[in-house]
């Protein structure tokens, strides 16, 4: 972990427009090396980032960096006249070199250029790396797949050099070969590098962890499985600090309770000596307000220990995290083990998807995964010399990419209605709030609902369909989810004993829920099937 810091942030306060506080008094700071930022969706880490590059300007607050930034956004938005050069970033520093080499003497040219004389050899050695040369500058990004084209940016801010880089969620859409690439570009980054990511495997590669949580930034130094086993530490440690607390405070109020009944006990006694005449009168009242004085001091004393054992309580409950998990009863699609869902065949081979089967749809980016589910869903006519596939029930739940199937206008509850109309309102109300759908959240139009919020929708009306799917086909769900919510997905799908059919690049998550079957989409689209994530 660097103690030099690469970015300071003092008192950091961000509103929208609208006066919503994406970010409100953040302090902290990132080193000169590799850091992991992690947060939960809605924590403002890509905000972050984006008030870091510059593209932002804080409402109040300062940002220190030390040196140029570079910066990549998670949503890649590239016209299709794109070229190679523009996504590396270096088309005005080629422009120029071509204007000096044809003899102009603008001083412009010599500015853009600066210390970059030698860029294009750079570029192509950086491009060797991930299967390009300098000779596909001038193709277009409309040639190239979006996994390629997200690889070719991050190429361009290390061909750049910029003393300061912040990548936001750069694995998502890319395959496991080039997550490898990336990966490996990583541990010989040259310069701060701060990764916004739910990517578990990269995060190995970071040599700190800073965690945004609550509006507070907290570093570790360590990768992500070091921080996890740090912060699973910390919180038993919290939580036996809080029940410790608790504990107190019962001793604290039972000492109070005691000293109370003592000293009422004795006042009676007092009484009944005075009136049974066996002290004179004067003595008995010097001792009555002795006696009083004596109470009232012992009274303030433990009413003090127990205000002081209820804020260790409070205290000690601060440190308590409510990390939530979701435990679903989803009704029975009724899939008996010999019941035939789908088929996927490709140049006679036949793959068939049979009883509650889990099966796995991977494969290098631009291979043809989500044209086949595109298909199988449709049902529209097989492309000639490519997989395809047919459906062998209606009962078919689909979680797209996108999570584009909600009525932003209605509500929660509205939209799972809308697929389970004969379900009772309070049944749904339950199921919603065992997803973490609860109070006005239920109520409230979608648009209102945050990033995470709005998929646990889409995933409620996925697995509260009436009749029950008996395929559920999901498409690269843990794309701009944080872990928690993958883990809180994987808990969902646990709960479902239906088929269920999942493209995905994360095999974590692919392991997490158990699957059966894996097929494997080649280079040239052929289909083969595995029995594991290996490849074997």
């Amino acid at each position: 972990m660097s103690t030099t810091s690469a970015i300071t942030l003092r008192n950091l306060t961000f509103e929208w427009p609208d006066g919503t506080v994406a970010l409100d008094g953040v302090s902290g700071t990132f080193g000169a090396d590799r850091t992991g930022l992690i947060g939960r969706n809605g924590a403002g880490k890509s905000t972050l980032l984006r008030l870091i590059a510059g593209e932002l300007s804080p409402t109040s607050g300062h940002i220190e960096v030390g040196g140029e930034v570079g910066y990549l956004p998670q949503m890649l938005t590239l016209r299709q006249d794109t070229t190679i050069a523009d996504l590396l970033g270096i088309d005005g520093i080629l422009t120029a070199i071509r204007a000096i080499e044809n003899g102009s003497v603008d001083q412009r040219h010599f500015d853009a250029i600066g210390d970059d004389w030698d860029i294009e050899s750079r570029a192509d050695e950086a491009l060797d790396q991930i299967g390009f040369s300098a000779a596909d500058l001038n193709r277009r990004v409309a040639e190239i797949s979006g996994g390629e084209g997200m690889l070719i940016a991050i190429t361009g801010l290390r061909i750049r050099r910029t003393p300061i880089t912040l990548l936001d969620e750069p694995t998502n859409n890319l395959d496991r070969a080039t997550r490898a690439k990336l990966a490996d570009f990583v541990d010989q980054w040259p310069g701060t590098l701060v990764v916004v990511s739910h990517d578990l495997e990269l995060l190995e590669h970071m040599d700190s962890t800073t965690e945004l949580y609550a509006g507070t930034l907290t570093t570790f130094g360590g990768p992500y499985s070091a921080w996890k086993e740090h912060r699973e530490q910390e919180a038993a440690a919290a939580e036996q600090a809080a029940r410790s607390a608790q504990q107190a405070l019962k001793v604290e109020k039972r000492q109070r309770i005691e000293a109370e009944t003592k000293l009422a006990r004795r006042e009676r006694t007092a009484k009944r000596t005075q009136k049974d005449g066996g002290i004179p009168k004067i003595l008995a009242g010097n001792r009555a307000s002795k006696a009083q004085a004596s109470a009232g001091s012992l009274r303030s004393t433990l009413d003090d220990k127990v205000k002081a054992a209820k804020a260790a309580v409070d205290a000690a409950g601060a440190r308590v995290r409510n990390e939530e998990h979701i435990h679903l009863t989803l009704p029975d699609p009724g899939v008996p083990r010999s019941r035939r869902i789908a088929e996927l065949e490709d140049e006679g081979r036949t793959v068939v998807i049979q009883g509650p089967e889990r099966v796995a749809l991977i494969g290098a980016n631009g291979t043809g995964k989500s044209t086949l589910l595109d298909q199988l869903v449709r049902g529209s006519d097989p492309v000639p010399g490519r997989p395809h596939g047919r459906l062998l029930t209606n009962l078919v739940g689909l979680l797209p990419q996108r999570l584009d199937g909600l009525d932003d206008e209605a509500s929660a509850m509205e939209n799972v209605r809308s697929v389970a109309p004969e379900l009772p309102p309070a049944t749904i109300r339950n199921q919603l709030a065992r997803l973490l759908l609860r109070g006005d959240s239920v109520d409230r139009p979608v648009r209102t609902l945050s990033g995470g919020e709005r998929f646990r929708v889409s995933l409620a009306r996925l697995l509260l369909a009436d009749p029950p799917s008996q395929l559920l086909i999901v498409d690269e769900p843990t794309n701009n989810l944080d872990i928690t919510s993958v883990e809180q997905l994987a808990e969902a799908l646990d709960a479902y004993r239906g088929a269920l059919l999942v493209v995905s690049h994360d095999h974590g998550f692919l392991e997490r829920i158990g699957i059966d079957t894996v097929i494997e989409l080649d280079g040239d689209g052929r289909m083969h099937q595995r029995r594991d994530l290996d490849g074997h």
